[in-house]
């Protein structure tokens, strides 16, 4: 089989990241594009493993090189991820999952339309609230602020291939599987996403009231 490159997006805390860990545990064929980033690395990072860290004048560089299939900055870095990742994975005949935001997977769509994109929900607004307070390790605006971000987040599930929710983290990773392996069964329809986003986004409104 081709292998595919996959966008895995949700809102933070729907749990894209814990998706993606447990199929790379699982499954040979398959590889985590690594992000390049302008930012210091932390004292636990090491450059190629966690990120590949960059001046920000060979980010601009490679950037205006055309070598990023997208790119955005966030509280004042840069991130991206290169093209060059993702063809290397494809060289080694291994699927290559990104785990980036909205904004990047249009961005990816744009440049690379063959480009599988996978949104993943969580099964409601007060389930996603308790997540992410749950983590005890932001502040109240800080989590105001990702729960403002993940209403506009919401928005955009109608412009992706596949909408995942993830009420059963079993059986989110067994979808992601299935569409790694060329599967369209997986997920939910079109017009049960939507409705679901909206209703999401109306209880996101309510829990920051």
């Amino acid at each position: 089989m081709t292998p595919r490159v996959v966008v895995l997006s949700s809102p933070s805390g729907a749990g894209k990241t814990t998706i993606t860990e447990r199929l790379l545990a699982a499954r040979n064929d398959l590889g985590r594009s690594i992000s390049a980033t302008t930012r210091a690395p932390r004292a636990t990072e090491q450059n190629g493993r966690d990120y590949h860290f960059l001046s920000r004048e060979e980010f601009d560089r490679r950037e205006r090189a055309g070598e990023f299939l997208e790119s955005a900055s966030y509280g004042g870095h840069r991130y991206g991820t290169l093209r060059a990742e993702v063809e290397q994975l494809g060289r080694a005949s291994r699927h290559a999952l990104l785990l980036i935001e909205v904004a990047g997977a249009r961005q990816v769509r744009s440049r690379l339309p063959e480009a599988v994109l996978v949104f993943v929900l969580p099964p409601s607004g007060p389930e996603l609230v308790q997540r992410l307070a749950g983590r005890n390790t932001e502040d109240r605006e800080t989590v105001r602020g990702r729960l403002r971000t993940a209403q506009q987040e919401l928005e955009a599930v109608g412009e992706y291939d596949f909408v995942l929710v993830n009420d059963d983290l079993d059986q989110a990773v067994r979808d992601v599987a299935a569409i790694l392996d060329g599967r369209d069964d997986a997920g939910i329809g079109r017009q049960a996403a939507v409705q679901l986003a909206q209703r999401l986004r109306r209880e996101l409104a309510t829990a920051m009231q």
